[in-house]
């Protein structure tokens, strides 16, 4: 739907219409909720950002056509899941390397990047706090609606049925308000949300499903867990995961289930020698997560990896272990620690 039909097809009162500074005012509250819906749609905190920001733009441009016939917030959505849709048919879905291939049977062979693949990035829970519990915004940027899980599972959705899944479930908009969005019928919307739950059903994880990081034995879990990897402690380390974790790494291609795997692959493949490490926790989707800093030559610490910990029955499930210098920084993490402030 382009910037010239959009308030055509949305708008229909006598309600005066808002100037375009009113409306914006109007629109600031949203953003935050609509950052996460595009972050869902897309799988890229860059990406969302870039779509939240080409959201507010038209609807500045489109301010006089909005003349009330759906609420501010809808039709904000409205524009955002059109310029997402948009989005995805150029520049694809973004997966994690567990679903792409089957998970490498030699974690002694040395992996290689895949630069040219547009990888899942997490992000971080800090751009999301502040709601109220009983606030519209809170609900759609639940823990459990932010899943790395879920928003990896959501990429392997066509970008409709991902759209539909997302208003209808999360957003909780009539099948008949999506229709019209999307241009399709009713029992079109009730078709394609069935397939999509099918195909979701088990990346779905409710609330009630999630235990909180500040519960007394994940958090002596995570504790352990960074230590272990200060100290590269490959047996220690070991101890935390289930029999069948799974470790990946984007933009490694190559991933690896099982502990046994995972130990192997630490053991002989991470640079990172006893006491090299520095561990700082941060959260991530909604998931404990920790930035991973290796000690570099004078003694600062480098970014290593973004650690993202799915943690089921008291042991690690699922590491998702993403490189990149940039990620440190859309998490707020320094570029560097002097090594007198990681000793104290």
């Amino acid at each position: 739907m382009t910037d010239s039909t959009l308030g055509d097809s949305l708008t229909a009162s006598a309600e005066a219409p808002l100037s375009r500074e009113d409306l914006l005012d109007r629109a600031q509250p949203y953003r935050r909720e609509l950052l996460a819906h595009c972050y869902r749609m897309m799988g890229s905190v860059h990406d969302a950002e870039d779509l939240v920001q080409d959201t507010y733009l038209r609807a500045w441009r489109a301010a006089e056509r909005f003349e009330g016939r759906s609420s501010l917030r809808t039709w904000l959505y409205r524009i955002a899941t059109n310029a997402c849709l948009t989005a995805i048919e150029s520049r694809g879905r973004r997966p994690m390397p567990s679903g792409i291939g089957a998970p490498s049977d030699d974690p002694e062979r040395p992996v290689v990047e895949a630069p040219e693949v547009p990888w899942l990035e997490p992000v971080p829970d800090a751009m999301f706090r502040g709601e109220q519990p009983s606030d519209p915004a809170a609900v759609v940027v639940s823990r459990s609606s932010m899943r790395l899980a879920l928003v990896a599972a959501l990429q392997h959705l066509p970008p409709r049925q991902r759209a539909v899944l997302l208003l209808r479930e999360v957003l909780k908009w009539r099948a008949a308000e999506v229709a019209e969005l999307l241009g399709t019928s009713t029992a079109g919307v009730n078709s394609a949300l069935q397939r999509a739950r099918a195909q979701l059903q088990q990346a779905a994880l409710t609330e009630e499903e999630l235990s909180e990081p500040t519960d007394p034995a994940q958090r002596e879990l995570l504790d352990r867990y960074a230590k272990a990897f200060e100290n590269s402690d490959v047996t220690a380390i070991v101890q935390l995961f289930k029999e069948d974790a799974v470790w990946e790494m984007p933009p490694f291609p190559e991933w690896f289930r099982g502990r046994e795997a995972i130990a192997r692959l630490i053991g002989a493949q991470c640079p990172i020698g006893p006491g090299e490490g520095l561990m700082l926790p941060t959260a991530a989707n909604g998931q404990p997560a920790f930035a991973l800093y290796s000690r570099h030559e004078g003694g600062d610490y480098k970014p290593f990896q973004l650690h993202v910990l799915t943690v089921e029955d008291g042991h690690v499930a699922h590491v998702g272990a993403f490189f990149g210098t940039e990620l440190f920084r859309t998490f707020g993490l320094p570029d560097s620690v002097p090594a007198d402030a990681a000793r104290r």
